[in-house]
């Protein structure tokens, strides 16, 4: 029987039996699905292979650096030209540093990220049908998708990858003849990077309008959940901050092919000087890191949201300083776009344009240590259950604490210019960055691995997978504080050519095989992940007692993600342990008026009816408490 469905904000959803389809084929649900929990699937799945290619090139590399005057055969035969007589061709080794930070930063950290659990979680936690335009949404995967291909196949052009490092800067990446790389390679990367924007772009103007036009009926921005806060925010500063990025590539396109001087002056090459003048590469550094900057914010909030709510349900407490916590992610949004210029103290800018950026760049550090304190009284005398997932967010804000630190060393002009361009650097970015916003990430995949799988993942190999990942991650990032303080500089092809880098050769081959551990543990996780989704212990319809709206939804998946009407919200999302309550969790959708034993004055903010109602209930039940 054929039903419509009308959304409390007057958008009509047609519904045939379970979805809005009558009938689905494989290629519509499956591959061009304009589902968001399917695309969210698509992105998660995307993300983790490309992760897992990243990881591999990684090892690679990471292999040349602790033994960089071994031959190993099997380099040969697995790379060909690019690993002639066993060893890494040292521009090849340049294009792994490059296609690994690329991959990592932007198909892994931010689509990945960002693109799984916004699709999942923003139309399920606001209760909401779909996104705004599915139609828009299948397309900004199928972008993301094709733009991971582009990036892939530059590995198969006879010069091989881009190799100027993931920030590109001119001018290896504007004179195609400046090394290899610098061909064919290059300009793949900047064909993929423009489609990654494009579907980035689409992905966050979905998002936003999700949010602010797609809301069920009682949801107010104050009861929406801090992920739904944090995906908002995170698509606020991608609309705003990619298109920048763009520019600066079109205008590398031009430099590279249409002869213009946007990126160079002055350059001589093998010899000859060229006929290019006017330009600076220190425009492209402004364009790149205005988008690189608020860049890092878009890989780590939304591990932030992700953590904020595992923890409140782990913990069974109420999210600390909930208000707090949202004012803290607005903060960060706005300030994220002030603080570029610390990428580029070393580039002789004004000291006072320095001082500026650095005092910015300081003054953003006080939203994320309100977080960061917010969590840990969260955590402080809850009843903790310590599930993978929990492991995993505790980990974040580990990792959150121990790398934030030393970026108020290399937030400080006077340090920076010491440490800048150091393995110190490397260890601050992949601590704060990269490791916290992957265990975010991974918080949230044994999470809510039930809501998209309806099946839940093996427990013991969690625990095995997060003990070795943490342990491995402290054990390769930590010990490159100490060789950035003593100036051992990045991307360098090989430590033995200098007598006061050689001294770190055996702290390179021991952070070697604690990478390779860590590689190591992502096997359990990916045999749990696969095996879970076909042979793993179905789910209930609320396995972890929380309280959003997504737990409210049934666990078959059908396009609209409720039958009949979508559930009215009636509190916010973190009313966990409340005295007087008969259950230690309650659900979004129950009314206050059946709660009136654990109710506040508080909770019935713009409410004066309902405010009224439990005066009423308090003076008739309890005589000898004071009404405030």
């Amino acid at each position: 029987m054929s039903t419509v469905a009308v959304h409390d904000h007057g958008v009509v959803h047609h519904e045939e039996g379970h979805g809005h389809h009558h009938k689905e084929t494989f290629i519509s649900k499956y591959i061009f699905s304009m589902d968001h929990k399917m695309i969210a699937k698509q992105f998660l799945i995307t993300g983790i292979t490309m992760a897992f290619i990243a990881m591999t090139l990684s090892i690679l590399f990471r292999i040349q650096l602790a033994y960089p005057d071994k031959s190993f055969p099997l380099l040969e035969t697995l790379l060909g030209r690019f690993a002639p007589g066993g060893r890494l061709d040292p521009n090849f080794y340049l294009s792994l540093v490059t296609i690994h930070g690329t991959i990592m930063v932007f198909f892994v950290l931010t689509a990945g990220l960002s693109g799984t659990f916004s699709n999942l979680l923003i139309p399920l936690q606001v209760g909401a049908r779909d996104m705004a335009s599915p139609f828009m949404n299948m397309l900004s995967y199928w972008f993301f998708f094709i733009a991971c291909v582009i990036m892939l196949s530059s590995f198969f052009v006879t010069k091989g990858p881009a190799s100027g490092g993931w920030t590109v800067y001119p001018p290896l990446s504007a004179l195609p003849k400046a090394m290899p790389g610098s061909e064919a390679g290059m300009t793949l990367w900047l064909a993929s990077m423009i489609c990654f924007v494009a579907s980035s772009l689409m992905g966050g103007i979905n998002y936003v309008s999700t949010v602010l036009n797609m809301r069920t009926k009682g949801m107010d921005l104050w009861k929406m959940p801090l992920t739904v806060w944090a995906f908002f925010l995170t698509a606020v500063l991608g609309v705003l901050s990619f298109p920048v990025l763009v520019a600066g590539v079109v205008l590398l396109i031009f430099d590279r092919s249409m002869g213009t001087s946007f990126y160079l002056s002055d350059i001589v090459l093998n010899g000859k000087v060229m006929p290019f003048e006017g330009g600076s590469p220190i425009l492209f550094e402004h364009l790149f890191w205005f988008l690189g900057h608020p860049e890092v914010y878009i890989v780590i909030m939304p591990a932030m949201g992700i953590s904020s709510e595992v923890m409140s349900v782990n913990s069974r407490k109420p999210i600390f300083g909930y208000h707090a916590m949202v004012y803290s992610l607005i903060g960060i949004t706005v300030l994220s776009f002030i603080v570029w210029g610390h990428h580029m103290f070393v580039t002789g800018m004004n000291p006072f344009l320095g001082g500026v950026f650095m005092i910015t760049t300081l003054i953003i550090a006080v939203p994320s240590a309100v977080k960061t304190f917010n969590w840990l009284a969260t955590l402080w005398r809850g009843n903790i259950r310590f599930k993978p997932a929990m492991l995993f967010a505790i980990g974040m804000v580990s990792f959150f604490i121990s790398g934030g630190l030393t970026g108020i060393f290399l937030g400080n002009a006077a340090l920076d210019i010491n440490l800048h361009d150091t393995y110190f650097v490397v260890a601050h970015f992949h601590l704060v960055m990269g490791s916290a916003a992957i265990f975010g990430m991974l918080a949230g995949v044994y999470h809510w691995f039930p809501k998209m799988f309806g099946r839940l993942m093996d427990e013991k190999l969690g625990y095995l997978h997060f003990w070795l990942t943490f342990i491995g991650a402290y054990l390769v990032f930590f010990p490159m504080h100490f060789m950035g303080l003593d100036g051992v500089p990045r991307r360098y092809y090989a430590f033995t050519e200098f007598e006061s880098m050689k001294r770190w050769l055996s702290v390179n081959v021991f952070i070697t095989w604690a990478a390779i551990m860590s590689g190591l543990a992502q096997v359990a996780f990916i045999y749990n992940f696969v095996t879970s989704i076909f042979w793993g212990k179905k789910t209930t319809q609320n396995p972890w007692q929380a309280n959003t709206l997504e737990w409210t939804a049934p666990i078959e998946h059908f396009h609209g993600n409720w039958y009949g009407e979508i559930p009215t919200v009636y509190r916010w999302p973190y009313d966990y342990s409340k005295p007087g309550a008969e259950e230690d969790f309650i659900m979004q959708t129950t009314p206050l008026s059946e709660t009136m034993s654990s109710n506040l004055p508080s909770d019935f903010e713009d409410n004066p009816v309902g405010l009224e109602a439990h005066t009423k209930w308090v003076i008739a039940n309890r005589p000898n408490e004071e009404v405030k």
